[in-house]
């Protein structure tokens, strides 16, 4: 089966990973003095993670009663979101965050895996 998730384009690695926590800047301290994680605070809700002048790897943000997920989501690169997205539901899996953009990072969505695991996609 050939679709925008199996697409052999597209390495099968993770492009992005999103830590999602109710306490932001007890996350970013965690991962910055474990991991000795650069870490650009952008606001109060949102820090990218990532070498000084080099492009970002992750980023950790503020959840909250409207978010999407709570924990650690891999974002993995598909050539189209939207049927990435599709093919998961086909699969068994069920969205939990639609497909939306991102200024200067394309589009992502997150669903969850058939045994209810979070996993996102993303396209350039």
């Amino acid at each position: 089966m050939t679709n925008a998730a199996t697409n052999p384009e597209h390495p099968h690695k993770p492009a992005w990973f999103d830590i999602s926590t109710p306490d932001a800047p007890r996350a970013r301290r965690f991962y910055q003095e474990l991991f000795g994680w650069p870490v650009h605070v952008l606001d109060g809700t949102y820090a990218l993670v990532g070498a000084d002048g080099g492009e970002p790897t992750g980023g950790i943000g503020q959840s909250g009663p409207s978010s999407p997920y709570t924990g650690i989501v891999v974002y993995f690169q598909v050539a189209d979101v939207d049927a990435a997205l599709a093919a998961a539901e086909e699969l068994g899996g069920r969205r939990r965050l639609e497909p939306q953009s991102l200024p200067g990072r394309g589009r992502i969505a997150v669903f969850d895996d058939p045994d209810g695991n979070p996993v996102g996609v993303l396209s350039a």
